[in-house]
């Protein structure tokens, strides 16, 4: 294996994940500190779910790359569920993107008082110079975006978690507070919906990406290697806001209002790590998206995707708290049958070989 392939890789493999919801908090809000120490409980099980889930998924991409147009969807669910969830992905996606859109809108208007739709704006505009520029070029652009983000995130949470620990004793305070931002009823439900609508969502992305890799180890490990950062940081993040429970649990933006209470420049400087990370989570979907309504025809795609960019920006001006409220657990509940699929076909190959 090359390290640097595999640190590529998981830097890819971040980069689906770290989107707005995750670089703001407010998706470590909802689905994690919301549920107070239960939220522990949500790490574990995410932990084990992207150990699982995202080797088998950029595996199965390499050992198919050689497959023009590999529909994985079908692989797993066979013909007729897979062409819904095809659909129903890249229908969802778009809704995703708005809220990925409404998210730097959200940013940038909190932090430098831009207005919100110049800041949508903005955003819509860069990923559709992402998709232009190829996967390829795409990949390489977030295999950095992604660790960089991660070690960000984490050296945040850290600072935050070293000054602020003894606060955690007062989480129960805060208890109501916290409930208002609940995505499922009970934390239970919350692990499998976050590792569900993570998956579903990126799927076609992820087998792509192990598409793209120079072996299947590689792929595998890069994979690993991802899940890893990406739960210790929502770990170190999820500690970190549940410490400023009382400050943090009715922001829409609590990673940054993390930074700012450390220093103004942190905060500063982590406002543009946040902004990449939209546009690295953003960018992988607009190609998702696009690839699926691709003709062949290089004039008509250009268009489709000019059309999807400002599609998702008029979307992307609704509330950003309230449309990952509204959209992510609905998402989650739809990918937990392909979850279970995917489960299933990994363990009935298996068993043929046996």
């Amino acid at each position: 294996m090359n390290i640097k392939n595999v640190i590529k890789v998981s830097g890819g493999f971040v980069a689906w994940v770290i989107g707005s919801g995750f670089a703001t908090g407010q998706e470590i809000l909802q689905f994690f500190t919301s549920y107070g120490y239960g939220s522990y409980g949500v790490v574990i099980v995410n932990l084990i779910g992207f150990l699982v889930v995202g080797p088998m998924l950029l595996g199965v991409g390499y050992a198919k790359r050689e497959q023009n147009e590999f529909k994985h969807f079908d692989y797993y669910c066979g013909k007729k569920l897979g062409t819904f969830y095809s659909w129903a992905t890249t229908i969802t996606l778009i809704f995703v993107m708005a809220v990925l859109i409404s998210g730097a809108g959200a940013t940038l208007s909190e932090y430098y008082g831009l207005n919100h739709y110049v800041g949508a704006a903005i955003m819509a505009v860069m990923i559709l110079i992402a998709y232009l520029l190829g996967f390829e070029k795409l990949i390489k652009i977030l295999g950095f975006i992604g660790p960089s983000i991660i070690c960000f995130c984490l050296l945040i949470g850290l600072i935050t978690v070293f000054r602020d620990f003894s606060n955690i004793d007062q989480v129960p305070l805060y208890a109501d507070n916290l409930a208002k931002s609940q995505s499922s009823p009970n934390w239970v439900i919350s692990s499998v919906l976050y590792v569900s609508y993570n998956f579903l969502c990126g799927s076609t992305y992820y087998t792509a990406l192990g598409a793209s890799c120079t072996s299947k180890k590689e792929a595998r490990a890069g994979a690993i290697l991802g899940a890893i950062a990406l739960i210790l940081a929502i770990a170190v993040m999820n500690t970190a806001i549940l410490s400023n429970a009382g400050d943090t649990a009715s922001l829409a933006i609590p990673t940054l209002y993390l930074a700012k209470k450390i220093s103004y420049i942190l905060g500063a400087v982590f406002s543009i790590f946040l902004i990449l990370g939209i546009y690295s989570s953003c960018s992988a979907m607009m190609w998702t998206v696009c690839t699926k309504f691709a003709t062949g025809d290089k004039k008509k795609d250009r268009i489709i995707a000019f059309s999807i960019a400002i599609g998702t920006f008029i979307l992307g001006l609704f509330s950003f708290s309230k449309l990952i409220g509204l959209f992510y657990p609905i998402i989650g509940y739809a990918g937990i049958l392909f979850i279970g699929c995917v489960i299933y076909k990994k363990f009935e190959k298996k068993k043929d070989i046996c």
